[in-house]
């Protein structure tokens, strides 16, 4: 199972190439795949290393959300499991 996380797009290399913001976490993603123009400050799912297409930033923001609530209810039940 692949997980695509929404990542916003923060610099531009090249025709091909951008740097992502993927919930803090900076990289490089070809825009070979992209049948649309990106722009900085868009938000495009990727799948290994590719950005495939670009999500509405309305729904993007809300996918971040749950995905961070996901990330905050792990750590706790891991801090509970470990007693912490």
């Amino acid at each position: 199972m692949c997980l695509s996380i929404p990542s916003k797009i923060t610099h531009i290399e090249s025709a091909t190439i951008a740097t992502v913001d993927t919930m803090g976490v900076q990289r490089q993603v070809s825009l070979d795949l992209m049948a649309e123009p990106v722009s900085i400050g868009d938000y495009v799912l990727i799948h290994i290393g590719f950005a495939m297409t670009k999500m509405d930033e309305i729904a993007a923001l809300e996918s971040l959300e749950l995905y961070q609530e996901m990330i905050d209810l792990m750590d706790a039940e891991s801090s509970q499991t470990l007693g912490v």
